[in-house]
């Protein structure tokens, strides 16, 4: 899934961690959260390999250069070892970075939750990227959007008219019963943002803003831990080395 629909234009540069992943070619295909200056999160499906992917930061027009921006190479991926493409679940990735972002008035990293907290039912998020605003006939647009969504109840996701049990205690549910605003196309690995923490990473979900079906988003407080070791390793790897 991929995409956003229902949303608005944000103040240009006011969401300043995320960044798009885009091809050599600068085409863009996911999103993704700046958790420092050097690591970037993301949805483990957004693996294209590490000669096919750029990191900007600082973007908000995917068609205007601005001179915000900042064209970064990845230097490793490192998606979930448990990810199951099958099942979407851990679909999360942590992408380090070969320079380091400079930080500035356009660009910021974001802060992530806590090994194991929750988010309350109805507790309004915001999720945010450069995907499709239409399912049917939909593009890119332009300029990044995002839209605000409820946390949905794992077991209302998980009942027999939405998701009938696809639904894994790493995942989070996001969404109106009605539809209409959601994630698409274009989206995926984007932050979906509660009380200024990213406590989603855009996963999956059955088309774009259908009725009764809430977005899906890996739950990024199951892997506070696994987040925090991998950047830790990393370091005190190149350290001994």
């Amino acid at each position: 899934m991929s995409f956003l629909l229902g949303g608005y234009a944000p103040v240009p540069h006011s969401i300043k961690y995320i960044v798009s992943i885009q091809t050599p070619e600068r085409q863009h295909f996911c999103g993704g959260s700046l958790i420092n200056k050097y690591w970037v999160i993301t949805a483990a499906h957004c693996d294209k390999g590490i000669n096919n992917m750029m990191i900007v930061a600082g973007d908000y027009s995917l068609t205007i250069y601005e001179g915000t921006e900042q064209e970064i190479m990845p230097q490793l991926l490192i998606p979930h070892p448990d990810y199951n493409s099958a099942t979407n679940n851990n679909d999360i990735m942590l992408i380090k970075l070969r320079a380091p972002v400079y930080l500035n008035s356009y660009i910021s990293i974001t802060l992530l939750p806590r090994q194991g907290d929750t988010i309350p039912e109805g507790r309004v998020c915001r999720v945010s990227g450069w995907g499709y605003t239409s399912f049917i006939g939909g593009q890119i647009p332009s300029t990044l959007r995002t839209v605000t969504v409820p946390i949905v109840s794992t077991e209302k996701c998980n009942s027999s008219d939405s998701f009938d049990g696809s639904i894994t205690e790493n995942m989070l549910c996001a969404g109106y019963s009605l539809g209409g605003k959601d994630a698409c196309e274009g989206d995926s690995g984007g932050p979906l943002v509660c009380e200024g923490r990213v406590y989603g990473v855009v996963s999956w979900g059955k088309g774009c803003a259908e009725a009764q079906y809430p977005g899906v988003y890996t739950a990024v407080s199951r892997y506070r831990r696994w987040i925090d070791n991998t950047i830790f390793n990393y370091f005190s790897k190149c350290k001994d080395d």
